[in-house]
């Protein structure tokens, strides 16, 4: 069967003028191992567009086809509207932020920032004005004599970001660049990130495994599985409305329901999601709205979690839910003495999402592999 038609977005054709990055049937093979299998995807001007997916699902080969670190054994590659396929990456107008910044250790901040602009031969006051505004961006103003050892994790980062910024490009890649950071750092560089974005205007590709820094940051996202796009759309659009199982599952924690189990409180075998933030738990002998899902269960596991807790209820019918309820006065003790007990759920059955029951792309086709992150 062929690729899923999961939304309008692969259908939509923009105008030449508003589309930074098109890919156009795109295929990449290493050897026997397919990585990337006729991706269509346009990126609009100005856009913060995340590519997210598990290793081995091509999101970063599809990154460095655009940046001609890559060339598609199949397929185009067009920048602002002209094919690039064929170009070198120097030729092309964007810049690479990779996870490692790449940073010279033997240059200052200053010098690595302006690498780029002496090598495009930038006159030297043009070359100082652009650097200074660059780093002012990133906040680094008055870090200039500094050395990349002399930085911390973030201010590193926020160089590879200036360094890329001052060539001034049409597109900027960015290759998983928070991925060495600690938690908090990560997420406020998510924010960051996201305000120079904003500022600049410029377009941002943005790689991820991570979910939460897709839907953070992204104006939309694509959801990458095997080598294939299985979903496009914003960040709300993809938790909320799941095209797949696999989306399901990935973007967020969510339930699938299939068979008999699915029959049982839906009175339809077909395979639904439904998120556990939208279900319910009360006593097993409550008072039930009949329009609503409804399934009894005993509560098989507690994960107490601080703001919040997730139980693991096995259902009577077969097959089990997780609920995520906050812990509004829950304490840890209140939370794990649930562990054991009878339990009703319940929830709007027009929360339920179609998707397929075993979260595959619905031809079948196998992983090529865990090689792309």
């Amino acid at each position: 069967m062929a690729q899923p038609e999961v939304q309008i977005e692969h259908a939509r054709t923009l105008a030449d003028a508003d589309v930074a990055v098109r890919l156009a049937s795109v295929r990449k093979r290493f050897g026997d191992v397919v990585a990337v299998d006729g991706v269509d995807l346009e990126v609009r001007e100005g856009e913060f567009f995340s590519m997210l997916g598990p290793s081995g699902s091509g999101k970063t080969t599809c990154l460095r086809l655009i940046a001609g670190f890559e060339a598609p054994t199949e397929g185009r590659v067009e920048l602002g509207g002209q094919d690039v396929t064929d170009l070198a990456p120097y030729e092309r107008d964007v810049n690479t932020v990779f996870q490692d910044y790449a940073l010279f250790p033997h240059m200052t901040v200053e010098q690595n920032v302006e690498y780029g602009l002496k090598v495009k031969k930038v006159p030297g006051d043009e070359r100082r004005t652009r650097v200074a505004g660059a780093l002012e961006m990133v906040q680094l103003t008055g870090f200039g004599d500094r050395k990349p050892s002399q930085l911390s994790g973030g201010q590193r980062q926020r160089v590879a970001l200036a360094r890329a910024l001052v060539n001034r490009p049409k597109v900027l890649l960015l290759d998983e660049p928070l991925g060495a950071l600690d938690l908090k750092l990560r997420q406020a560089m998510q924010i960051e990130l996201k305000e120079i974005q904003h500022q600049v205007g410029l377009t941002f590709i943005y790689v991820t495994h991570d979910q939460d820094e897709a839907l953070t940051m992204s104006d939309r996202l694509a959801v990458f599985h095997r080598g294939r796009i299985e979903q496009i759309g914003s960040p709300a659009e993809v938790y909320e409305r799941p095209a797949t199982g696999f989306v399901a599952g990935f973007v967020g924690t969510s339930n699938v329901l299939a068979g008999e189990a699915a029959r049982a409180v839906t009175g339809d075998a077909h395979a639904f999601t439904i998120r556990p933030e939208k279900i319910a738990m009360v006593e097993v002998d409550a008072p039930v709205d009949p329009s609503r899902c409804t399934a009894t269960g005993r509560v098989h596991d507690v994960v107490y979690l601080g703001a919040v807790t997730r139980y693991i209820v096995q259902l009577d019918v077969g097959g089990e839910l997780v609920v995520m309820q906050q812990n509004l006065t829950t304490s840890s003790m209140e939370a794990l003495q649930v562990r054991g007990n009878s339990v009703r759920l319940v929830w709007d059955r027009r929360l339920n999402r179609p998707v397929d029951a075993a979260g595959d792309t619905t031809d079948g086709s196998k992983d090529p592999g865990e090689g792309d992150a």
